[in-house]
């Protein structure tokens, strides 16, 4: 195979167009431990192994494009929120970033909490063994089945989205001869440094019920009066890929006002208070995310002084990472295809998958790095966009990164930070098959989720 230099596209910085990327690395052979899983290393011949497998490997047995993703690392991550907060909150797992049943094994033996969203995410916990008391359900409109479901099997808690969904969980549960515990989730006004469809404590969203105008403290009203509701808490969740904790700061002030309302109108504490999650990841180099107990001390503090200051018990406390625990865990492996170099502009890298295995990139202009894996190199840096297959022009993966110039069809490369929502967004756009999810420890990989089949796809097409 050719590894000569592509004859044309911008390598030099005082020559590259405008776009979303700093200057070439000094080597484009590291691998930034911010960004990879922590047992992804570069051997001596050049090549990248995870959990002691290297890539050609698993390429090899499992295909390409394919999630791979480090039990290890998951595990560790896990444990560290767990040990960060202690035992005196709850930390539930984000299921809507990544599910599986090998998923939520792992969060039952971690002793982690699991919040789902939809009827699907729950049949999957409950599949996979997850004990129905440890299970937050969340959804903006939750049918009246999943509802039944869901109080039927013991969740323990339902998080209350509109009024009507008061009424409707109150209904069901008075109907099953029990009551539900429930907390309500609140709006509280902040607006996150996030992209406008990831921010979520806003007024003008569909989420939640606003604190502004009272309507929060009248679904607190209306709550407390259903016999088959009991209300636990409060829930707010200010947005998602978020590095500063001001926001936090200023929900959790205002989310004590209405604790505090709530007391001296009726008389009642509530017992939890709920922050949501939304911490954010290094999808770059340039990221610099908190660690988990530098998170949790900033927020026990938050909490605890403003409950001191409205002489207010201090409530149990939850929160809800799901991009932190399994964002960084994962990369996904492609095969590079076609090489296309536009001169003065960039080059063209096509790989075998794309916007339906990775829509984040098309949806938020998400940032990603990527790197070469089954070799080394040392030819000079190129600017690359990173293309999928398929039959739209904005089926972009990275929209601007540095890649060797020699280059060539057949090379793997790899972009980490996939494990939250690129799975769990894939779709079957121009039928492609979604990629298997292949987890590996200590020197096996097994698959999680298999990938797709042409039968798969044609199982469903009955016309």
């Amino acid at each position: 195979m050719s590894r000569s230099a592509h004859p044309a596209g911008p390598r030099h910085a005082d020559v590259l167009p405008e776009g979303h990327y700093s200057a070439p690395p000094a080597d484009l052979n590291f691998l930034d431990p911010k960004v990879w899983a922590q047992t992804v290393t570069r051997g001596a011949d050049g090549v990248v192994s995870v959990g002691g497998i290297d890539v050609k490997q698993l390429a090899e047995e499992f295909g390409t494009p394919a999630y791979v993703i480090d039990e290890t690392d998951f595990r560790g991550r896990a444990r560290a929120w767990r040990g960060a907060f202690g035992t005196d909150a709850d930390v539930f797992y984000a299921g809507k970033a990544f599910l599986s049943r090998a998923v939520v094994r792992w969060l039952h033996e971690e002793g982690l909490n699991l919040d789902v969203c939809s009827g699907g995410e729950l049949a999957t916990a409950l599949s996979a063994g997850m004990p129905a008391d440890r299970i937050a359900f969340h959804g903006n409109n939750k049918s009246p089945a999943e509802i039944r479901r869901a109080i039927e099997a013991g969740v323990g808690r339902i998080v209350l989205d509109s009024f009507q969904e008061i009424v409707r969980v109150a209904h069901i549960a008075r109907d099953l001869g029990t009551r539900q515990r429930v907390q309500i989730r609140v709006t509280v006004g902040v607006e996150a440094h996030t992209h406008e469809f990831i921010a979520t404590a806003h007024e003008d969203q569909k989420f939640g019920i606003p604190l502004a105008g009272g309507q929060a403290a009248e679904a607190v009203r209306r709550a407390l009066q259903l016999d088959g509701l009991e209300l636990i808490g409060i829930h707010s969740h200010i947005g998602s890929q978020i590095f500063d904790m001001s926001g936090f700061e200023v929900a959790a002030h205002r989310v004590v006002g209405l604790l505090k309302d709530i007391r001296d109108e009726h008389g009642v504490e509530l017992p939890e208070i709920d922050l949501g999650g939304g911490l954010g990841i290094a999808y770059t180099s340039d990221d610099d995310p908190r660690e988990p107990h530098e998170i949790a001390k900033a927020l026990t503090e938050i909490v605890t002084r403003e409950c001191e200051a409205a002489r207010l018990r201090t409530p149990r406390i939850s929160v809800e990472p799901g991009r932190a625990i399994v964002g960084p865990t994962a990369f996904t492996l492609y095969e590079v295809g076609t090489i296309k170099p536009l001169d003065g502009l960039r080059t063209y890298v096509s790989v075998d998958g794309g916007m339906s295995d990775n829509i984040r990139t098309a949806l938020y202009d998400a940032e990603y790095s990527v790197a070469l894996v089954s070799r080394t190199s040392d030819a000079e840096p190129m600017l690359a966009r990173v293309v999928g297959k398929h039959c739209e022009s904005g089926d972009i993966v990275v929209r601007d990164a540095f890649l060797p110039a020699d280059l060539a069809p057949g090379d793997l490369i790899a972009v980490p930070a996939t494990g939250a929502y690129c799975r769990s967004m894939a779709s079957n756009y121009n039928h492609v098959l979604r990629p298997p999810v292949v987890a590996v420890n200590d020197g096996e990989a097994r698959v999680i989720v298999r990938r797709e089949t042409e039968e798969d796809l044609l199982r469903l097409d009955v016309g």
